[in-house]
């Protein structure tokens, strides 16, 4: 009977831990596949269980609903971990797409991909989702498709005072550039 009970508290743990969410007496008693006051009576058990072992997570009731939760007095810890500055790598598709919203801004998605040839959707939201790009018009046209500009993160991450002190790019560079491009896509041009 005690080993029940330990699977049952298991299955619980791993229900409440992998939704994240709260997870109410009846899904419980479903997916474990017993009566609800049996669930509420082995969920309710694993709560003390926790308190008694001065834990850090708790499981807390919510109108006959359960969540696996952190405890209140590790809020300061937690908060520690949480704002600690995030670094992202960013892959070469998502660099060059904040390089040219960097050096076109204000600019839409549309342009974005005519200049990258190819779709720029998850580059975009990616570099929306890290804070260096966001929204900052819409472009008074059919559809009014959204402008991108860079953010005060992208400046910080690049250690810039604005986008007036990004590099230029002189005609030699870009012909650099294109020079690249053709090796690297193996392109040979008829001259």
């Amino acid at each position: 009977m005690e080993q029940d009970i330990t699977k049952l508290e298991a299955a619980i743990e791993a229900i409440l831990f992998a939704m994240g969410e709260t997870v109410t007496a009846e899904q419980l008693a479903t997916a474990l596949e017993h009566d609800i006051d049996t669930t509420r009576k082995v969920v309710r058990h694993l709560m003390d269980k926790y308190d008694a072992e001065d834990r850090g997570i708790r499981i807390v009731e919510i109108e006959d609903a359960f969540q696996l939760c952190t405890k209140n007095e590790y809020y300061e810890v937690l908060s520690r971990i949480v704002n600690l500055p995030k670094k992202h790598v960013l892959t070469d598709v998502q660099l060059e797409t904040l390089s040219i919203i960097a050096y076109k801004q204000p600019i839409t998605r549309a342009e974005i991909e005519a200049i990258r040839g190819v779709s720029c959707v998850h580059a975009i939201n990616k570099l929306v989702e890290y804070h260096l790009i966001e929204e900052v018009g819409r472009l008074d046209a059919l559809g009014r498709p959204i402008l991108f500009g860079t953010t005060e993160d992208f400046l910080r991450s690049f250690g810039v005072k604005s986008t007036d002190d990004l590099p230029l790019i002189t005609p030699d560079k870009i012909a650099d550039f294109e020079q690249q491009a053709i090796e690297e896509a193996n392109i040979t041009l008829n001259t």
